[in-house]
């Protein structure tokens, strides 16, 4: 008798499970994350009157495949371009928000009489809202076009980099056991440093290896090599000491900012979702309903302080950054809830047996909680507003205009700014690159080049050479690269007293050259000597080379920007509006009112206040298009308007299927049908044209069999003749009325 490993038996339990409650919460309309718990907390260890999942090792090795596939997802939604265009709004909203959630965390986790590690565990796991939950509440509320969603969604693009840095960071101090500043710091400065080292080989290389072999990519192929270079990234993370989490996001984030993104997402979706599936599954698996009863105060006392912590640091963060006062309390209450993410570091806290065994379920328990509250909460955040505006007075609303009105209109850099921007993003990028090569050539290099090619003396210095002439372009880069040329010639010619600054960053420049080059040679030679004489040869090297490492680097730096920016420029839209006005993107249904209509028929700027900005057709862009410009099917169409205005013209077009208009006709009544022509029917000896047959019966005569000899699709002169076997296209109801016999 054949016998079925225990894996695939659980594998269909939980599929099986997961599969019956996401139908269920699909039809009460809830999140199917929740659906997902549920089934594991069925098929778990702690209930026993339906079938148990035995093999819990095997399944949690399903897990955390599924979070790498779930972080991999975040990262293709993420893009570090993103994060840069995010702004100043987002960035100190998050900001704002994740401080205070971790004081909130750990201070009720202390209050609650927990450990020290429970409660620095339980505030990370406060400190980031759930983009899963926040995206599907939006668009079943229809409010994606709305101004402060777009704030929203740039606090969640910075709380994903925040919360990869909290895995990281909680990690160290759960090996270290440690609150020690020292390794805290160097945990942070690792960190950063792979993160700069992988964005920029992985800008670098992958969409330079994707666009040479797009030719021999087809859905197959992408996803493969998609989930490849994913895979791959994770090997590489967990080598340097990270967790394969960070390496899959890292990867979709690269990725993200190829011309690839969209499709790559596409076909790596139901890859992400089976494996997703397991990993909240799995979470449901670990909850045990006693400590859920036993901590039932707990629970309540930390979803009140997710839900008020959350609203009240999210909309001070928003309104410190500027932001008007209703955009703020819409942003606040939209957070207000935890998700995925939390689950993760819950994860890491059990997995790496630091923390309580209650933390996790009360996490989810949180989660199930504010998940089911948030569509609430932002329904009612327009109402909480209003109700604000009636009962603060006058005087603090007009104080928080004015402050919102002030902050709108700093955007100029001062030429110093500017160039200490520039200079710190050149030493920092072009040093973790330096310290790359550096080790490569010492830790890998050489090794290979003695022990395989030339030993002793001459293999060192010959890795030496090597190393040094695949530093040379970022070493000039460094240290003689001019940068941001228009403000350093305004400070130096309109201010005197500004050269002494200028000219030490330059020397400063210089100093961090000879000091990666002392550190290079040092990783090889250790003699004084060695030294002088390689300084010797380097210097010469950069002074008679320098143009040709001039024009290297130059199209090293091209090559980069082009892969970051290749994506953008097909996808290139308006900045966004001053004041209550902001852009949006909406496409046109095929079942539009709008469609086949020009602009000035439809008089939307009168009608509704908006305006046109741009018409995107396939890959044609019609900016500021003219009165007499028709709307078609699935044009995308950049809308300019108040969040009032846009609701109001929304629904237009989406378009509504007239029920009526496909009963008069039904799909089943368009057949294929056989018709013999004889003397007596009323189109013998009648040309098609004739006949009528389009215009009486919506049919079409698409071939014509006559005297053994088969005539497709005959012209419309074409005369019918006695025992003509007719095959025609038509209205099942009407053919035989119009052909057959009368």
């Amino acid at each position: 008798m054949l016998h079925l490993p225990v894996l695939i038996t659980d594998l269909g339990l939980i599929l099986a499970a997961a599969g019956i409650t996401t139908l269920l919460f699909k039809k009460i309309k809830q999140p199917l994350v929740l659906g997902y718990i549920l089934a594991g907390l069925l098929v778990g260890p702690h209930i026993n009157f339906i079938p148990t999942v035995t093999d819990n090792e095997s399944i949690h090795i399903w897990a955390e495949i599924g979070v790498i596939f779930l972080l991999f997802s975040l990262g293709l939604e993420f893009s570090f371009k993103k994060l840069v265009k995010v702004g100043g709004s987002a960035s100190i909203t998050a900001v704002v928000e994740v401080f205070f959630m971790l004081l909130i965390g750990f201070v009720a986790g202390k209050a609650m009489g927990w450990t020290t590690m429970d409660s620095i565990f339980l505030g990370g796991i406060l400190s980031v809202s759930s983009t899963t939950i926040i995206i599907r509440a939006f668009e079943e509320l229809g409010v994606k076009h709305k101004k402060f969603a777009g704030l929203v969604f740039g606090v969640l693009i910075v709380e994903d980099l925040v919360a990869i840095l909290l895995l990281v960071l909680l990690s160290t101090l759960a090996v270290s056991q440690q609150f020690a500043g020292t390794e805290m710091f160097l945990s942070i400065l690792k960190l950063c440093f792979f993160l700069i080292l992988w964005f920029i080989g992985g800008i670098f290389l992958v969409p330079t290896f994707l666009k040479a072999t797009k030719k021999l990519m087809n859905d197959e192929t992408m996803l493969i090599v998609s989930i490849a270079l994913c895979l791959i990234m994770v090997m590489l993370a967990v080598k340097v000491g990270f967790s394969p989490a960070l390496g899959a996001f890292i990867m979709g984030s690269i990725l993200a900012e190829t011309t690839q993104a969209e499709k790559i997402e596409h076909l790596t979706k139901s890859v992400k979702d089976l494996f997703a599936a397991i990993f909240f599954v799995s979470v449901g698996m670990m909850i045990d309903p006693g400590i859920l009863l036993d901590y039932a105060v707990p629970i309540l006392v930390i979803t009140l302080a997710t839900i008020l912590g959350k609203f009240m640091s999210s909309g001070l963060g928003a309104l410190v950054s500027g932001q008007p006062l209703k955009t703020s309390v819409q942003t606040g209450m939209s957070l207000a809830q935890i998700g995925e993410f939390s689950f993760i570091i819950a994860t890491l806290g059990v997995t790496l047996k630091v923390t309580s065994d209650f933390l996790y379920p009360i996490a989810v328990a949180v989660s199930a909680i504010t998940t089911f509250t948030t569509p609430y909460l932002i329904k009612a955040s327009e109402p909480f507003y209003l109700f604000l505006e009636r009962i603060m007075p006058k005087k603090w609303l007009d104080a928080l205009n004015r402050y919102s009105s002030s902050t709108a209109g700093i955007t100029t850099m001062s030429d110093w700014r500017v160039l200490l921007r520039a200079y710190t993003f050149n030493t920092i990028i072009h040093l973790v690159i330096l310290v790359a090569i550096i080790f490569i050539g010492s830790r890998y290099l050489q090794p290979f080049i003695t022990e395989n090619i030339i030993n002793g003396n001459n293999g060192t210095m010959i890795s030496l050479i090597l190393t040094f002439i695949l530093t040379a372009p970022f070493l000039w880069a460094l240290a003689l690269r001019r940068i941001e040329r228009k403000a350093h010639s305004h400070l130096w010619l309109n201010k005197k007293y500004t050269r002494g600054p200028l000219v030490a960053l330059e020397v400063l420049r210089i100093a961090l050259a000879i000091f990666a080059v002392g550190f290079l040679i040092f990783q090889f030679y250790n003699t004084l000597v060695a030294l002088g004489i390689a300084f010797g040869l380097i210097v010469l090297g950069m002074y008679f080379f320098s143009r040709k490492l001039q024009q290297f680097y130059d199209r090293l730096e091209n090559r980069f920007l082009h892969n970051l920016n290749a994506r953008e420029e097909l996808q290139k839209q308006p900045e966004i509006l001053p004041w209550d006005t902001h852009l949006t993107e909406l496409s046109i249904s095929p079942d539009s009112p709008l469609v086949g209509k020009s602009l000035i028929e439809l008089a939307v700027r009168e009608k509704y206040g908006v305006n046109i900005a741009m018409i995107e057709r396939g890959h044609r862009m019609i900016p500021t298009p003219g009165r007499d410009e028709r709307l078609y099917p699935n044009d995308k169409v950049m809308l300019i308007g108040t969040d009032d205005q846009l609701a109001a013209i929304t629904e237009l077009f989406k378009g509504i299927t007239d029920e009526n208009q496909e009963t008069s006709f039904p799909k089943k009544d368009m057949t294929l049908q056989k018709v013999v022509i004889t003397s007596s029917s009323p189109v013998y000896n009648q040309s098609i044209r004739e006949s009528g047959i389009r215009e009486k019966t919506q049919g079409l005569v698409v071939g014509i069999e006559r005297n053994g000899v088969r005539i497709l699709n005959p012209d419309s002169n074409l005369v019918f003749e006695n025992e003509d076997i007719v095959w025609i296209v038509g209205n099942t109801k009407k053919i035989p009325d119009l052909l057959k016999k009368t």
